[in-house]
């Protein structure tokens, strides 16, 4: 994982372009009915191949390394969730559904595209896969807790509802996905498994998750053409969590002295969010709020060219410490 592939690359302008023709087939009826069954399938069948990515043996190596691991934790389950709250407050007060969207966006930290950006800003990947299960598994448990909590005054929460939203989305495909690795490897082995199937994982992924954002704008593209400032009214917000929290993490790994590698780790792993889940849970939760699921559609369109930016930000900042110590 040392470079972003082509289509990881793209990815900002394939969901630009899903959008655009998710808006062009849901001009026609038939499509928009149809789509609309399918946006839940798709988005199943993507997180089964993020479960598959997620090695939860080492899950007890994230206590390894106590200092980085309690600095993530703090920062994505304790900090970042004020953040969220007071950014949505000052920003989305007005537009309940994005404020919603925004929240569900914010306290969901990302379990996989932030390894591609680790490894691009030259920060310590294995370090950062400890993490990866430890993120997943403490995000499903407090995410209705952080919707209750930061916004259940602006919506009822059915929180039986939300939580047979987390099992139907995330521990079905977990099932699905443990059952594959384990047939995968009893009948063709580890390496076959890591050459043939984890290999053609990312593209899996951004094809599922292309089809799942065609189908949520054929079926609710006339939302955001009658709500055309959703997209202006998340800018603002998103762009400063993420400049607080890479000021955050970066003045935490300097008073924790931490090497420019797990400087790096820990600034990915606390900036990129989780997207796709958290998508995938709004649409089952809040299946009659269609601004809440495009709110977690657009944010990605934000949120992958700042990772980008970041990530040449910390190899400037890499180069600047190298030629000190020089």
């Amino acid at each position: 994982m040392t470079n972003l592939g082509v289509f990881e690359r793209a990815q900002p302008l394939l969901i630009l372009g899903a959008v655009l023709l998710g808006l062009l087939m849901g001009q026609d009826d038939s499509f928009s009915l149809w789509m609309e069954w399918m946006i839940l399938p798709f988005l199943m069948v993507m997180l089964v191949g993020v479960f598959l990515q997620v090695p939860l043996k080492v899950l007890r190596n994230a206590f390894g390394n106590v200092t980085f691991t309690l600095a993530s934790v703090v920062i994505n389950f304790v900090i970042t969730p004020l953040v969220a709250g007071g950014l949505g407050f000052l920003f989305l007060r007005d537009t309940p559904e994005l404020w919603i969207g925004f929240t569900m966006l914010m306290v969901t930290p990302c379990t996989d595209w932030y390894l591609v950006f680790t490894s691009i800003s030259k920060g310590n990947v294995a370090l950062s896969t400890t993490l990866l299960p430890l993120n997943l598994i403490l995000q499903l448990l407090l995410l209705p807790f952080y919707l209750w909590l930061l916004t259940g005054r602006l919506h009822q929460l059915n929180l039986g509802l939300l939580f047979e939203s987390v099992i139907l989305v995330l521990v079905v495909p977990w099932i699905a996905a443990m059952l594959i690795r384990w047939m995968v490897h009893r009948y063709r082995g580890e390496q076959w498994f890591q050459e043939q199937v984890l290999s053609s994982m990312g593209t899996v992924q951004l094809l599922f998750l292309n089809l799942a954002i065609v189908a949520m704008f054929a079926s609710q593209g006339s939302v955001l053409l009658q709500n055309p400032g959703v997209l202006l009214g998340l800018i603002l917000p998103v762009l400063l969590y993420f400049l607080l929290i890479f000021l955050l993490g970066y003045g935490v790994a300097r008073s924790l002295r931490l090497s420019y590698a797990d400087q790096a780790s820990l600034q990915l792993t606390t900036l990129a969010r989780n997207s796709p889940i958290a998508l995938a849970i709004a649409l089952t939760a809040f299946p009659d709020q269609p601004l809440i699921a495009l709110a977690l559609v657009i944010g990605p369109l934000i949120e992958l060219p700042v990772l980008i930016l970041i990530s040449r930000i910390l190899l400037g900042m890499r180069r600047k410490r190298e030629k000190s110590f020089a």
